[in-house]
């Protein structure tokens, strides 16, 4: 059964910095494009970041670009989200998916349990 577990969750100061981290078990992900997306308090989950199997090509919502970095390690079989400059609106449960870069939710077809990101103010 294949599972996607993300880690590195937490509740931090605004301007802070936390990388989360997402592992897939049951099967290498090595060549699956992998994406992350939140979901806030009432709000709809939405796209935050992806990238390609290779990661080279990465993609990321306007409102994250240029604070959050998203990478992988293959051989760690791991993707992370590095996410600096944190405001109180990045609060949401972030969640990892596979396969794929778009920002469509619904394209994926593999989901992780979520972990939760609160920011302060």
């Amino acid at each position: 059964q294949v599972q996607l577990v993300e880690s590195g969750g937490g509740l931090v100061q605004a301007g802070a910095s936390l990388r989360l981290s997402c592992a897939p078990s049951g099967r290498s992900f090595s060549d699956y494009a992998m994406g992350w997306f939140r979901q806030g308090p009432g709000k709809e989950r939405e796209f935050v970041a992806a990238i390609n199997w290779s990661g080279r090509n990465t993609y990321y919502a306007d409102s994250v670009k240029g604070r959050f970095t998203v990478s992988r390690d293959n051989a760690k079989n791991t993707v992370y989200l590095q996410m600096n400059s944190l405001k109180p609106e990045d609060t949401a449960v972030y969640y990892c998916a596979a396969p794929g870069v778009g920002n469509n939710w619904q394209e994926y077809n593999y989901w992780g349990q979520g972990t939760q990101v609160t920011v302060s103010s």
